[in-house]
């Protein structure tokens, strides 16, 4: 066990690898059986360090601090220093700068930036700095909010591809190649090309686009190819994974690592690819990423990048132990009639050319509960927490190297969907009715930024149609903006915004009441 004054490390056979090295591809090489990062933090914490600096707890764990030792650890409370320190952060030649070398190698990227503001801050991050290649972007619909909110802040004007939709399941998937070419002509046509392309892969719920393709379609056009690749940070490291998108050509890459890959909690890496965009993209993101960073960046957060970094390049077996553990898990579920495996349909969609096999979406509909109310009654009973649910599924997330007890959760599905509650809930839900056909995005008719900025107004939604949006408003299934700031709102957005609020498992993201009653439209 290492201590305050040891630093990290690995015993695991080591060498020197050619450039060509990956992870998964021979031995590991020495450079990177190491964090350097958390060694330098562990290092300053062992030399009994004097603060007269922030933090306030002075990095220390007694007097006002001991509350903070008893909930965070000692080491933590020790190794939480600020940024700018001689040794540690300041120089290129530094532990940090090191780490962030390693992870751009361990990812297949050129460059790798540590972020403490979580994936939403490479979103920002990205949509601020390809403003610099140009005004136009051209953006998966289903993008995340944060990305939104970095074409408000950068001013951009947005236009869309949409991606494959399930309907039944509330799915949003992927953008196909040949979407994206046929929107990029049209574009083209209308004297609109876009800077730069943002898609997402993989989905939330585990499918992944065909990155090489995109990204050969993006440079046919002379324009960067953006990935949304938060929920796939594990990719590459096993070969019965998909491959990290920076190997596959994308430009820029977002990469959340707490998420599957096992750092803390709001840590995440934004990725720049070595590809023909690079020397126009390095500039532009390092400024764009001083405006959306904290100047008090967490060492903890930072360094459980660090940490993840080492783990992946030196777990493939235990990475392999959770994918084994994962397909049992969808076995099980094959095998019993109440449920299904969602995903086991996905390599049938024309957007989808591998799967996640870390991701296990559950379909519910034979049982006849929502995957709500599963969701709910498994933390209410068992303590079992999934990572989201829709109307009719209920998806689970396994962290690369970790093997839950499958067996204790196909009991506790079982147990639920036999239980008196589980009974009462499919009488309540028989007559559910079907949601209308999601829209199609409302007419452009003002700058996203400039309808968020603004005078507004509250209206009737049945009033507001015509109107031009000042929120983002997105339904739950399955998730995609059906309104955003500047589109003009339609009969056919308000129908399906009322619809999906009044129904029991679903909710609108962004509204202003809970029923969708009223909308915020650019006063008139």
């Amino acid at each position: 066990m290492t201590t305050a004054s040891t630093p990290l490390a690995v015993t695991i056979q080591a060498t020197e690898a050619l450039d060509a090295w990956r992870p998964g591809a021979g031995p590991v090489p020495e450079r990177h059986l190491r964090a350097p990062y958390v060694d330098a933090l562990a290092r300053h914490a062992a030399s009994q360090p004097l603060h007269l600096m922030v933090p306030g707890h002075g990095c220390v764990t007694d007097e006002m601090s001991t509350a903070l030792h008893d909930f965070v650890g000692e080491r933590a409370a020790l190794r939480d220093i600020p940024p700018m320190i001689d040794g540690i952060d300041m120089a290129d030649d530094e532990p940090l700068a090191e780490a962030s070398r390693l992870a751009a190698e361990a990812w297949g990227a050129k460059r790798a930036w540590f972020l403490s503001n979580g994936a939403s801050q490479a979103n920002r991050t990205a949509a601020i700095a390809v403003r610099g290649l140009g005004d136009r972007i051209l953006a998966q619909r289903s993008a995340h909010s944060s990305f939104s909110d970095g074409i408000l802040a950068a001013g951009l004007t947005p236009s869309f591809v949409l991606p494959t939709v399930d309907a039944v399941h509330g799915i949003s998937h992927n953008v196909s190649p040949e979407m994206l070419a046929e929107a990029l002509d049209a574009a083209a046509l209308a004297a609109k090309t876009p800077a730069a392309v943002y898609v997402v892969s993989p989905s939330y719920f585990g499918s992944v686009a065909d990155v090489r393709g995109l990204a050969d379609v993006a440079h046919a056009h002379d324009i960067p190819l953006i990935v949304d690749g938060a929920w796939g940070p594990h990719f590459g490291f096993h070969e019965a994974l998909p491959e990290s998108p920076a190997r596959l050509g994308a430009d820029l890459i977002v990469s959340s690592t707490h998420k599957l890959a096992g750092s803390l909690t709001q840590s995440a890496l934004l990725l720049l690819g070595d590809g023909p965009y690079a020397d126009a993209l390095e500039p532009l993101i390092e400024r764009a990423f001083t405006m959306t960073s904290s100047t008090s960046a967490s060492s903890l957060l930072r360094g459980s990048i660090d940490v993840a970094r080492l783990a992946l390049v030196t777990g493939h077996e235990l990475i392999g132990a959770s994918i084994e553990g994962a397909q049992k898990f969808r076995d099980i579920l094959r095998n019993d009639a109440r449920f299904g495996v969602v995903s086991d349909h996905f390599l049938e969609l024309p957007d989808t050319v591998e799967v996640d096999p870390l991701r296990v979406p559950i379909d519910l509909s034979a049982a006849g509960v929502t995957g709500h109310w599963m969701r709910d009654h498994l933390i209410a009973q068992h303590d079992i927490y999934f990572e989201m649910a829709t109307a009719t599924t209920l998806v689970a997330v396994i962290g690369a190297g970790k093997t839950p007890d499958i067996e204790r959760v196909h009991r506790a599905l079982v147990a639920a969907v036999d239980s008196p509650e589980a009974a009462a809930e499919r009488l309540r839900h028989a007559d559910d009715s079907v949601f209308p056909p999601m829209p199609a995005p409302g007419a452009l008719r003002m700058l996203p930024r400039d309808a968020f900025f603004a005078a507004t107004e509250l209206v009737p939604a049945a009033s507001a149609i015509g109107r031009v949006s000042a929120d983002t408003l997105a339904a739950y299934p399955p998730g995609i903006p059906n309104l955003m700031p500047g589109e003009e709102i339609t009969a056919e957005a308000v129908a399906f915004l009322t619809a999906v609020a009044a129904s029991p498992s679903g909710y609108v993201r962004g509204a202003v009441d809970p029923e969708v009653s009223k909308l915020r439209v650019v006063r008139a």
